[in-house]
């Protein structure tokens, strides 16, 4: 499948495989087996991001165009925008990226302060630990 727009793409999960392609999701259901999802799963570095302040312009495309610069892939992504208030959190793959995810940190961080957010990025296990009922 090729696509020609930045917003198309594929997603692999458990189950079947997503099509985004503009504004819509289209799902293929193929068969993965549960070993074969668990050996993909443990390849992949999973990481949380959350990003949380006033909303302005261009605050997914900055990160976004960050992590790309990176070799990070976005598996998943929630924004809402509540009476100006902007919430984002994204699942990522940080596998391919070279860079050491405290530097990732660092540069997050440093993206939210220039835009008035702030940026958290953890490791999926530290961010389910923290957040466990």
């Amino acid at each position: 499948l090729k696509t020609d727009r930045k917003t198309d793409g594929l997603m692999l999960r458990q189950g079947g495989l997503v099509i985004h392609h503009g504004c819509q999701h289209i799902t293929v259901l193929i068969s993965i087996t549960p070993q074969y999802y668990s050996r993909m799963r443990q390849t992949m570095k999973k990481t949380i991001i959350t990003a949380v302040g006033t909303d302005t312009v261009g605050i997914i495309a900055k990160v976004c165009t960050y992590l790309a610069d990176n070799e990070v892939n976005v598996e998943d992504i929630s924004q809402t925008i509540i009476q100006g208030y902007f919430n984002m959190m994204m699942i990522v793959d940080t596998s391919n990226s070279s860079k050491p995810i405290g530097e990732m940190v660092t540069d997050l961080e440093a993206i939210g302060d220039e835009m008035g957010l702030k940026i958290r990025c953890q490791h999926e296990d530290i961010f389910t630990r923290m957040h466990r009922i």
